[in-house]
């Protein structure tokens, strides 16, 4: 073999290599913000929650990040299993049954699933980010260190939500920045109950 064919073949497994671990380097996890603690978010709002951790009966299930999704529901007016709306009394940060089956009715409602029975009921990348198109800015900067308060366009009421500096998210306990408390969307605690 040439010394020439020996220096291309080498380049060629370099390039590869590099290429490979830039892939791997840039590549995020799906719970990128799981793994943070909070439901994070930064420069643009339109895109906060679809890498957000999976919230599910057997994931984050107590959380305060379940209950910023609980009011979603809430807002959007998902059916519970009892074919009553989704009300802000069920929105306790316990993510069980009654939450699985208003999940499963609101993707269907979006689009998300065909039928009740082809829905997961879990609130991953799909389902959270399309949560993300009815964001809508309210106040504040997209600039890093910087507050921003977003509404969401629920089908039924909106929500008030706060970004902080750091980028983690508030939610307001009465759904709304003038009647209620205001709590970190936490996977590790729940502050909603």
């Amino acid at each position: 073999m040439t010394l020439r064919k020996t220096h291309s073949r080498l380049g060629a497994g370099i390039v590869a290599a590099l290429a490979a671990c830039a892939l791997a380097v840039s590549a995020s996890p799906a719970s990128a913000s799981a793994s943070s603690g909070y439901i994070n978010g930064g420069a643009t709002w339109t895109d906060d929650f679809g890498d957000e951790g999976l919230l599910s009966t057997s994931s984050y299930s107590n959380s305060s990040a379940t209950c910023l999704w609980q009011q979603i529901l809430w807002a959007e007016g998902a059916n519970e299993s009892d074919g009553t709306n989704f009300d802000l009394g069920d929105v306790d940060g316990v993510f069980g049954s009654n939450t699985q089956h208003a999940t499963k009715r609101l993707q269907v409602t979006w689009g998300l699933a065909d039928s009740f029975n082809d829905a997961d009921g879990k609130v991953g990348g799909n389902t959270f980010g399309y949560a993300d198109s009815k964001l809508r800015f309210a106040s504040g900067s997209t600039a890093s260190g910087e507050y921003l308060r977003v509404k969401y366009d629920g089908a039924v009421r909106d929500l008030d939500f706060l970004r902080t500096q750091e980028g983690r998210y508030i939610l307001y306990t009465s759904g709304s920045q003038a009647g209620g408390g205001a709590v970190y969307a936490s996977y590790t605690a729940n502050y909603c109950d």
